[in-house]
């Protein structure tokens, strides 16, 4: 079983502003203060800075000189074009992990297993966290870390809640779409890599 994640501070306090962005509380052109965020957290203002430099990494938020840190206003457009980036990535992925997950699929299954029990709940979160660990450890298998940390740096996790809660891009049934994508490396699906990267394009928004 796979052991629970243990978040970083930073990680923490990023989640926390992303969370703030996507239920309103800091809404497009709107100015994101560091002090006032650490006061609020009972942090100091450096792991702050760290969290708000990965989001402006990630394009979500966007600092001017004399004007500070403000969330960005974004498009369907700026949340679809991730998608094509990532679907490359993740075709590489599954066709160097092809072998490696024919023999043992079973820590996919494991995710696949948590999305049934979310589909049925109805639990938005955990269907976004689960999506995001079952293509998490697919790019895994692939045993290339410079393709992983490629992968992470996209910040998959926050676009593809954006995506979601924004744009209503929910599909109908998140364990059926991955448990497909589990038989198809089970049987050793010579396609593979073209089914993945399919199944990544499908979930992208439409602008």
């Amino acid at each position: 079983m796979t052991p629970p994640v243990v978040h970083s501070l930073r990680e923490q306090i990023r989640e926390h502003i992303v969370e703030g962005i996507v239920q309103g509380r800091w809404k497009p052109g709107e100015r994101i203060v560091e002090r006032r965020i650490a006061t609020e957290l009972e942090v100091s203002q450096t792991p702050v800075r760290e969290a708000l430099r990965e989001l402006e990494a990630l394009r979500l938020i966007e600092s001017a000189p004399n004007k500070g840190v403000r969330v960005r206003n974004l498009t369907a457009a700026d949340l679809e074009e991730i998608y094509p980036v990532r679907a490359g990535l993740e075709q590489i992925a599954a066709e160097l992990a092809a072998d490696r997950l024919a023999r043992d699929v079973s820590a996919l299954e494991e995710h696949v297993a948590l999305l049934y029990g979310a589909d049925r709940a109805g639990d938005g979160e955990a269907q976004v966290r689960h999506t995001v660990a079952f293509h998490r450890e697919l790019v895994r298998a692939a045993g290339n870390s410079v393709l992983l940390h490629t992968w992470e740096s996209l910040g998959i996790g926050v676009w593809t809640t954006l995506a979601i809660r924004w744009l209503g891009t929910r599909q109908q049934s998140y364990a059926e779409e991955h448990e497909a994508v589990v038989e198809a490396f089970r049987r050793r699906d010579p396609r593979i890599g073209e089914l993945v990267k399919e199944h990544v394009l499908g979930c992208a928004p439409r602008a």
